[in-house]
């Protein structure tokens, strides 16, 4: 009898420790990010806060690039999403999207700029050295963060490569393990993809925030 009540206990709290999974992981439902992805854990950082959200209600896109709307957004919402009066600055920015707040925040504080044209670009996408150059002037200027640390950039084969006005920003997050090299390269002018701002951000977020 002792053991019967034993294991009803048992298998009582085996189900209420399954019911509790499903909520518990909900940021790793993308079917497109497996928990063995190298990004895995950063995915379910920014999607459990808020940060970052999926393409669609069952994918991540983790390989697709990360445009300037995505990413002032993402550092919108890290910021609380304060109140900001829409502007017109930019032409291609009108009132109402949903990066239209994100856009007239961001440029405020100086973290973006936009195109000699008058425009944003909210759908180009983002490289890695504008992505270290977002995050550097976010962490400096808008939160007045200690952005010192820097890393050599000499053992890598592409450092030339690094446009003059990232080198500060890219020696920075190599330093802080934001911006990650790929087989020996910095690959400054190629597309950040998703899984690598979540990275980049989920880092950002514990190091700093």
């Amino acid at each position: 009898m002792k053991f019967m009540k034993r294991l009803s206990l048992f298998l009582l709290v085996v189900a209420l420790l399954v019911t509790m999974i499903p909520s518990a992981f909900a940021a790793n439902s993308f079917t497109d990010v497996r928990s063995t992805d190298w990004f895995s854990d950063a995915v379910s950082y920014v999607q459990e806060r808020g940060l970052m959200s999926g393409t669609s209600a069952t994918h991540f896109s983790p390989n697709e690039p990360t445009t300037r709307a995505m990413l002032v957004t993402i550092l919108y919402r890290i910021e609380g999403e304060p109140s900001v009066s829409y502007s017109g600055k930019f032409s291609d920015v009108p009132s109402g999207r949903w990066y239209s707040k994100a856009v007239e925040w961001a440029a405020a504080q100086g973290i973006v700029g936009g195109y000699s044209n008058g425009k944003f670009g909210p759908e180009d996408s983002v490289t890695r050295e504008q992505l270290a150059a977002i995050l550097y002037r976010y962490a400096g200027k808008t939160k007045g963060f200690d952005v010192s640390a820097s890393a050599s950039l000499s053992g890598y084969t592409d450092s030339a490569k690094v446009s003059a006005y990232a080198q500060s920003a890219v020696k920075w997050a190599i330093a802080t393990n934001l911006l990650l090299p790929t087989s020996g390269k910095l690959n400054a002018g190629a597309d950040a993809t998703r899984a690598e701002v979540a990275v980049a951000v989920a880092r950002f977020h514990q190091q700093f925030v």
